[in-house]
């Protein structure tokens, strides 16, 4: 796990989890290592990616992803949709809502709140934890151009938990 405040390092050798070169450091050093930022923090901060070291094949490959011109319309677009949406002064973003927003734009279905349930039970997820779930999974349904919260969009915006860490 990289956190904000070690430079993206997983532990003070830099290489835990790393596939090519070996942690040299103890469990229980990395372990306190990760600690350094409490639950509280963490639960304070939406999306948690960990970005393995990417080996020479993929990096001078020709296969090119999405442009960046077709992402800055997919994004325009959602947020147009929000705008739209919450048509406040206040609420400009899916970020601004308040819980009685959460509750009217963030409804989920039967087979997503039982993924919610099941994250919530396992994951030991606090109050806080649950509403910025459903904001991102909100607002990846905007950017899937979705109308509704469905699974996968609450599916992927649980696996930005940080991993390991109860908060």
């Amino acid at each position: 796990m990289r956190n904000l405040f070690d430079c993206g390092y997983p532990c003070p050798c830099g290489f835990f989890g790393d596939p090519v070169k070996p942690c040299t450091c103890s469990a229980a050093t990395v372990t306190k290592y990760q600690k350094r930022i409490s639950g509280p923090m963490l639960d304070r901060i939406d999306i948690h990616v960990e970005v393995p070291r990417v080996d020479y094949q993929k990096l001078s490959n020709d296969r090119l992803g999405e442009s960046s011109a077709a992402i800055r319309a997919r994004v325009q677009a959602a947020r147009q949709r929000q705008l739209e949406r919450f048509n406040s002064p206040t609420i400009l973003c899916n970020a601004d809502m308040r819980i009685a927003e959460v509750r009217q734009f963030c409804k989920l279905d039967d087979a997503s709140d039982n993924l919610m349930r099941a994250a919530m039970s396992q994951l030991n997820l606090s109050a806080r934890a649950y509403h910025r779930i459903l904001k991102l999974s909100r607002t990846i349904a905007d950017l899937a151009g979705s109308e509704q919260i469905q699974t996968p969009h609450l599916a992927e915006a649980l696996q930005y938990r940080p991993k390991g860490v109860s908060v």
